[in-house]
């Protein structure tokens, strides 16, 4: 295909994508539903995520302004507001929310966990919302004064239940969760978050004590940091341009993280290639294995081979597990790191496998060609009849870094985010060729 028609599929599948933050969500309170599933919840890190879509939104012209501006303002009055404290029904405590919300009424929903990560998606937002929205106006203003403040309010020192690293979360009847940030995961971003707070910062042991759990590795030709699923080396990527950038582990390593994820990203096509389980489909352009829905849990018997297929489950390579389902949203979520593989991948999945043919929202969240599906689905094989925010999102960012680097460069301007990653003891990139951050008018 020729550049200037990838080109225009990056730009249909950005629009079609971005519908999903203002369809499936509540203009009262701005939350975004979690999943297209009738009745589901409000997911908070898909409301961060969507706070961050707005401004490419409005730089791409799929909403005007003010539009932005009254969703945004609507998202973060419900935030500050909402109630907060440690009783079972409320929407946050201590400076966190709880993973799943009412779309309704904002409160905790499934007696869910109050989620470490799932806050830092929504505070970045947060963040991201307070560098762009910086007119001179009443309603900006206001923007910028709730971000801080609900960032300034989460208690990381509280969140790390007596220990060095940080808990995945927290609930009302069985107090902290028993695991933690540990190994190299997307908590990259929660740990910057988490040292550049002004009130209540993680002290810069934690982080150490985090990078002490990494394990690198070669794998097909690769050193690397290992994480199997491909979302590990997305996430903080979405929000941070770490070229260049570099801490006290990845200065040992004559590397950093954005070097890293695409070495991942060259790790999951040569593991396609290869294919060492041998499913259905996988090949150079049919790859990306991840956290994602499957068709499970199931097993079946075909061409003989009996294969185990497995619901929702963190998929990864090469350690597994594996059972034949990709999904789309990572392939395109790796596309700044490794465009050489990644264009020829998603034209793959809109043109050869017709992934993106009839959904509102651009790609499903899933799809395995190995496993035959229903019955009256057209493709012959399982597909996930869903959509998900938490995967639209990063296609919507990383296309748009990609392209202009948008989201990098309000992040950029953040002093949290400097701050953070100077605790964390990082050094070059851009901390080094912008040395000076304006603050944040108010």
């Amino acid at each position: 295909m020729s550049n200037s028609a990838i080109q225009d599929d990056l730009a249909t599948l950005q629009r079609e994508t971005f519908d999903y933050f203002i369809h499936e969500a509540n203009p009262a309170n701005g939350l975004i539903r979690d999943k297209t599933e009738t009745n589901w919840p409000a997911s908070i890190a898909a409301t961060g995520l969507a706070l961050a879509c707005y401004p490419v939104g409005v730089e791409r012209g799929f909403m005007s302004r003010s539009a932005a501006t009254e969703r945004t303002l609507a998202t973060l009055r419900f935030f500050w507001n909402s109630p907060h404290g440690p009783a079972p029904d409320a929407t946050g405590h201590r400076g966190f929310y709880y993973h799943f919300l009412d779309m309704q009424t904002g409160r905790r929903a499934w007696q869910c966990e109050l989620s470490t990560i799932d806050s830092t998606f929504l505070l970045a937002g947060a963040l991201a919302a307070a560098a762009f929205f910086d007119a001179n106006t009443q309603a900006e203003a206001e923007i910028r004064t709730l971000a801080d403040a609900l960032y300034r309010r989460a208690d990381w020192r509280w969140a790390q239940d007596g220990g060095e690293t940080v808990s995945h979360g927290w609930t009302p009847e069985r107090g902290f969760l028993k695991y933690r940030w540990e190994g190299y995961d997307e908590a990259l971003l929660l740990y910057v978050l988490g040292l550049g707070s002004p009130t209540h910062p993680l002290p810069s042991t934690s982080y150490a004590a985090w990078t002490a759990t990494f394990r690198w590795e070669h794998c097909y030709g690769y050193d690397y940091l290992y994480a199997g699923p491909l979302f590990v080396h997305q996430l903080s990527h979405v929000w941070i341009d770490f070229r260049g950038l570099q801490d006290p582990f990845m200065r040992s390593k004559g590397s950093d993280y954005f070097e890293n994820s695409r070495r991942a990203t060259h790790v999951q096509q040569r593991y396609a290639i290869e294919n060492p389980r041998g499913f259905d489909g996988y090949g150079e352009h049919c790859w990306g294995l991840t956290a994602s829905e499957g068709p499970g849990p199931s097993t079946l018997k075909l061409n003989g081979i009996e294969r185990r297929f497995e619901d929702y489950v963190g998929r990864g390579v090469p350690y597994g597990p594996d059972d034949g389902t990709l999904a789309p949203w990572a392939i395109v979520a790796s596309l700044p790191f490794a465009p050489e593989i990644v264009r020829p991948a998603i034209a793959f999945c809109i043109h050869q496998a017709k992934l993106k043919a009839a959904n509102a929202y651009g790609f499903k969240a899933a799809f395995n060609p190995t496993h035959p599906g229903s019955p009256d689905n057209n493709f012959g094989w399982w597909i996930s009849p869903w959509h998900f925010g938490l995967n639209e999102g990063p296609i919507v960012l990383m296309i748009e870094n990609e392209r202009s680097s948008l989201l990098w460069r309000l992040m950029r301007s953040c002093p949290h985010i400097r701050s953070g990653l100077q605790r964390a003891g990082f050094e070059g990139g851009w901390l080094t060729e912008f040395p000076q951050v304006s603050s944040q008018p108010v």
